[in-house]
């Protein structure tokens, strides 16, 4: 795929912009790929939201690690999982890609309280697994190359989260003990 036919410009933090990993397909559909380390990961809670075509399309490419570490950690009452902005600190984190369609981009971004909980942000990717189809003309992602996606992740915490336990991968049901609590069982 030639860079001019993907390459189109997306929120990256509060008043940033950076390219955003796009594809038009031949539909017109404008795709994007997104990074999910929580509980919108298959088998979490929030799964379903990624399922639900009245949220727009999402469409599982593969899992993935980020190449630089950064805190993942679990906190809040609700024991929601945070990925903090502060690279270089952590784990590197395993997730899942996705190719969403602008639908789903705009909910995720509504779901995720963009920008004020968090932001959208570009991070590199080592490629653990690739199932999806190539985007457009360029070769599908081999285990171990180099990638590009946008994150969810956060400025917006509290200075003693910096120092809880960091996680390399999130699971609602790990060995943490830590239960979350489902935005409609919050108060």
């Amino acid at each position: 795929m030639r860079r001019r036919d993907r390459v189109s410009f997306g929120f990256c933090g509060r008043m940033s912009f950076c390219s955003s990993f796009q594809v038009r397909l031949p539909s017109s559909i404008l795709m994007t790929r997104i990074f999910v380390y929580g509980t919108l990961k298959k088998g979490q809670p929030n799964y379903y939201r990624m399922l639900d075509p009245a949220n727009g399309k999402a469409e599982y490419l593969g899992s993935a690690l980020t190449t630089e570490k950064f805190p993942l950690v679990i906190t809040s009452k609700y024991n929601i999982p945070f990925l903090l902005n502060i690279p270089g600190q952590g784990h590197r984190v395993h997730g899942e890609v996705y190719r969403v369609d602008d639908q789903m981009l705009k909910f995720l971004d509504d779901f995720e309280s963009v920008p004020t909980w968090y932001q959208r942000n570009v991070v590199q990717l080592e490629v653990k697994e690739w199932v999806g189809k190539p985007d457009g003309g360029e070769a599908a992602p081999s285990p171990g190359s180099i990638t590009e996606a946008f994150i969810y992740n956060t400025t917006s915490y509290q200075s003693e989260w910096k120092a809880l336990r960091c996680f390399e991968s999130y699971d609602a049901n790990g060995d943490h003990g830590l239960k979350y609590v489902y935005r409609e069982e919050r108060d």
